[in-house]
């Protein structure tokens, strides 16, 4: 059998569910780094935090679950990372303002000639 045989006709080949979640799941990944360039006064430290948990949860699951599923272990993992990146992003803001700085350092506006 062929290389292409063995991955359509295996338990996590693309003939099953365990190939497509991963697959689409990677559109969570996509949107929580396009966040990146979000304000972080935009950013739900809640969803970020449900987002974070259910992905490392999620993570362990894959890979003790028969088949085990590499793909999915990994958007998870991925998941997780994300949202720990906001809510590392939110906690640092969050301890900005409390400080009383700025939250960023603003540019002089360009004198008019």
């Amino acid at each position: 059998m062929s290389a292409f045989g063995k991955f359509w006709n295996s338990p996590v080949g693309p003939r099953t569910i365990h190939f497509w979640a991963p697959a689409m799941k990677w559109g969570l990944v996509i949107a929580g780094l396009g966040d990146v360039g979000r304000p972080v006064e935009q950013i739900s430290a809640k969803q970020q935090a449900s987002l974070a948990a259910t992905g490392m949860i999620w993570t362990r699951w894959s890979l003790i679950i028969t088949p085990r599923n590499y793909s999915l272990a990994t958007v998870n993992f991925f998941v997780g990372l994300t949202a720990l990146y906001q809510l590392a992003r939110v906690a640092m803001a969050d301890k900005t303002a409390a400080a009383g700085q700025p939250a960023a350092i603003e540019q002089p506006a360009a004198a008019s000639d």
